[in-house]
């Protein structure tokens, strides 16, 4: 089945780090122990769809159309804790379909890092940071076993800034020492102070199709509060993010610190934080979306007035 072959994907990448290497083999186990069971009100709970507004978290609304089910922020920590896995401490949420032929998650988070300044939007250089990347692994590989080494491919997509809703994209293509394909999808929508991360996590094989899925469903699902969009920074009492967009794709760093540790080390640094840990909860997430059917819930989902939604903007 496809969930299978994504499960065992999962957990060879996971295998590469030693630190979630025991994660890797109970987790599974726990999620089909868990699945047998009966529902409990200590059990993470879904919000089932009906086109209702949520709240992710105090930044932004999320309209969950019919066929797909959120998590708020203190939800999707505990289901991330439940089954081994360690919170950001930044979720503000999570949404997936329903359907048991769309295997597929999205997780919300938010830092309040300063307003970050777009005004470098023209000198992102696609390849420097490419080669930056395979540089960063290649050099990252030279202090690891065979086993345990990481491979940069190239850009599955592209960084692009989409001036209009104020979002960045990108995402990696990266293979282990078993061919194994490893890939991660990611956009930053910008804010007054800060940036909302929502992180795709799917397989290479189905990735464009959930990706196309977010972009139409999910994103224009997305409104940034008033008074907290990129259009409503004031520079008089706001602060300042450190870096700009190259610094948000290098992983939030300044032109300084990446000079200071060494642009090599960050850049292998980053590739492992986000092809493993971004992917560790997929382990858990098969089991539980997928495998069995979500149950409504009774939690306080912050449910607004449901009113048409449109693209964050920043103007």
């Amino acid at each position: 089945m496809r969930t299978s072959a994504l499960l065992t994907s999962s957990i060879k990448t996971l295998l590469l780090s030693l630190a979630i290497a025991t994660f890797a083999v109970t987790a599974p186990a726990a999620a089909h122990a868990e699945s047998a069971q009966a529902s409990t009100s200590s059990e993470p709970q879904w919000v089932v769809g009906t086109g209702q507004s949520v709240g992710l978290g105090t930044i932004a609304n999320l309209k969950v159309k019919q066929g797909y089910s959120f998590m708020d922020a203190q939800n999707t920590k505990q289901f991330i804790k439940q089954y081994g896995g360690v919170p950001s401490q930044h979720e503000i949420g999570a949404i997936a379909p329903d359907s048991q032929d769309e295997n597929w998650i999205v997780y919300f988070e938010y830092e309040d890092v300063g307003h970050i300044s777009d005004k470098d939007k023209d000198e992102i250089d696609v390849e420097a940071l490419l080669d930056s990347y395979k540089d960063g692994t290649a050099e990252s590989n030279k202090d690891l076993a065979e086993a345990d080494r990481l491979y940069v491919d190239g850009w599955f997509t592209p960084p692009a800034y989409n001036e209009t809703v104020r979002s960045l994209t990108w995402a990696l293509l990266g293979h282990d020492s078993t061919q194994e394909k490893l890939i991660n999808y990611n956009m930053r929508i910008l804010t007054r102070e800060g940036f909302i991360s929502a992180i795709l996590v799917s397989d290479p094989d189905h990735l464009d199709a959930d990706r196309k899925t977010f972009e139409r469903d999910i994103l224009p699902a997305v409104t940034v509060k008033p008074g907290q969009t990129y259009a409503d920074f004031d520079e008089s009492k706001d602060k300042m993010a450190e870096y700009g967009l190259k610094g948000l794709i290098l992983g939030g760093v300044g032109v300084a610190v990446a000079k200071k540790v060494g642009l090599l080390a960050l850049i292998a640094v980053l590739f492992k934080k986000f092809f493993i840990v971004l992917l560790a909860p997929i382990i858990y997430v098969w089991n539980k979306i997928f495998r069995r059917k979500k149950q409504p819930n009774t939690i306080n989902s912050e449910t607004e007035p449901v009113q048409e939604q449109q693209p964050p903007t920043g103007t």
